[in-house]
């Protein structure tokens, strides 16, 4: 029925895109989930346990919207991803250290090894 079959390059270009896609829209979801201010809401009790204050959870919103972004732009797609990992690992030092939860750092800490994978397999020659 298809008289070419996409090559190659192609099917990496949408991979990449779609993998770029799905890192971007999980961590801007994320970072804009930290925005409301309930004082019942999840990230603000959260927030509350890491004791520095609610600026931190704004803080690290605009962190993870502004390092999806980045991941979107090809340019800077390793800066973003450099961004999210540096902060899923502090992320993961605040549930050891902090919080006293280190069961929580399989999630934060497989998240900053897989964004630290995919920076480094986007490395120059």
């Amino acid at each position: 029925m298809f008289e070419e079959a996409a090559s190659g390059q192609d099917r990496d270009k949408i991979g990449d895109w779609v993998l770029r896609g799905g890192v971007a829209v999980a961590f801007v979801v994320i970072g804009i989930e930290k925005f409301p201010s309930g004082p019942n809401g999840h990230w603000v009790k959260f927030f509350d346990q890491v004791g520095v204050g609610q600026w931190f959870r704004y803080f690290t919103g605009i962190v993870e919207v502004v390092g999806g972004t980045l991941v979107l732009i090809p340019v800077t797609t390793r800066v973003g991803l450099a961004i999210l990992a540096a902060t899923m690992a502090v992320a993961s030092i605040i549930h050891v250290v902090v919080i006293h939860q280190p069961a929580n750092t399989i999630i934060t800490g497989g998240l900053c090894l897989g964004l630290a994978a995919l920076g480094w397999s986007r490395r120059p020659d």
